[in-house]
């Protein structure tokens, strides 16, 4: 007679259910035993759709450290390398600056979003109405320059960006191609401080001239054509990495500049991933997920703007998001376990 084994009985059955169980676990989450690392950039406007995007590749199974904050060379430098897997915020073409520092080993793969995200100059509408501007050469007018000098030096104060920003390369290009250095002062200390210094000041019915892009909470707090003007440019004149995009710095229908079609003097950017090669290639659900995944601005914009009244709460937000979508989100989800499954 046969002796009963227990211990070897259980291991058969164990293995047989994991043989039988196994498959639908990978299929469901097919990141699961992989862990990545995620970037988002200095600036905090695109930490609401980064934290989507983590929350997302978690639900693959994937184990994603804590998101670094990375200024724009050390991740592209990094993402190369393999030492950062991704993040959700290159500008392009704002970024092709960049392109030398990753591309033989990352990629861009999908859009946040495409074509929405803008870039220019503005002042507030009373002084633009009083003074007649409508570019930046007006800049070189005594009496233009006064209004917008709060330091005394006798340049009007411009709230740019902070050194290692890809739209720093593009103002520093500015200032010299219209000649502005004698003109224009621009402040590059931190944006988001710069700017509420300058919201402050509208307030209090000083007038302002700052730099911003979409999506921003600028544009929520300050309203293109009812506090604030987009203003032109003399001539589109862009860094040589770029140059060749300029007719694309000429847009039609920007809401609130002064002139339809608006000289921005920016080329409208695509919001989109940067992932590293090698990654992709191991893990077909995460490029599929990239490929797929698409936020909408008006969402970002309203985010931006409660987390600049002090909402910032990401992670709540991001997850209250993926649940009003979350038949949408199955979608993207299902495509991306499918692509695990090919």
């Amino acid at each position: 007679m046969q002796r009963f084994n227990g211990s070897v009985a259980a291991s058969a059955i164990g293995a047989a259910f994991l043989s039988l169980v196994s498959p639908a676990l990978a299929q469901e989450a097919p990141g699961e035993g992989t862990t990545l690392v995620m970037a988002r950039p200095t600036w905090d406007t695109g930490w609401f759709h980064t934290e989507i995007y983590r929350q997302l590749i978690e639900e693959l199974g994937y184990t994603v450290t804590d998101t670094l904050t990375l200024d724009n060379p050390v991740f592209y430098e990094s993402v190369a390398y393999g030492d950062v897997t991704l993040w959700v915020d290159g500008w392009f073409p704002l970024h092709n600056t960049y392109r030398p520092m990753f591309e033989q080993g990352a990629e861009i793969v999908g859009a946040v979003a495409e074509g929405g995200a803008l870039e220019g100059y503005l002042v507030d509408k009373a002084t633009a109405e009083e003074l007649g501007i409508t570019s930046l050469d007006d800049f070189k007018r005594d009496e233009v320059k006064a209004a917008f000098d709060r330091d005394g030096d006798g340049r009007a104060d411009l709230v740019a960006c902070p050194p290692g920003w890809g739209c720093e390369i593009n103002i520093e290009h500015h200032l010299d191609a219209y000649e502005l250095r004698d003109h224009v002062n621009p402040i590059k200390a931190g944006y988001s401080a710069s700017m509420a210094d300058a919201v402050a000041a509208y307030e209090n019915g000083e007038s302002i001239f700052f730099y911003t892009w979409t999506p921003n909470w600028t544009v929520n707090e300050l309203v293109p054509g009812e506090d604030v003007v987009w203003i032109e440019v003399p001539e589109v004149n862009l860094p040589e990495e770029i140059a060749h995009l300029s007719d694309a710095a000429t847009l039609e229908g920007v809401e609130g500049c002064v002139d339809d079609p608006c000289m921005l003097g920016f080329p409208a950017n695509d919001l989109v991933a940067v992932a590293n090669s090698a990654f992709l290639e191991e893990n077909p659900a995460v490029r599929a997920l990239l490929e797929v995944v698409q936020i909408p601005l008006p969402d970002i914009y309203a985010q931006n703007a409660a987390m600049n009244a002090g909402d910032d709460d990401i992670v709540t937000q991001a997850r209250e998001w993926i649940a009003e979508h979350r038949e949408l989100v199955d979608g993207w989800l299902e495509t991306a376990r499918a692509a695990a499954s090919e």
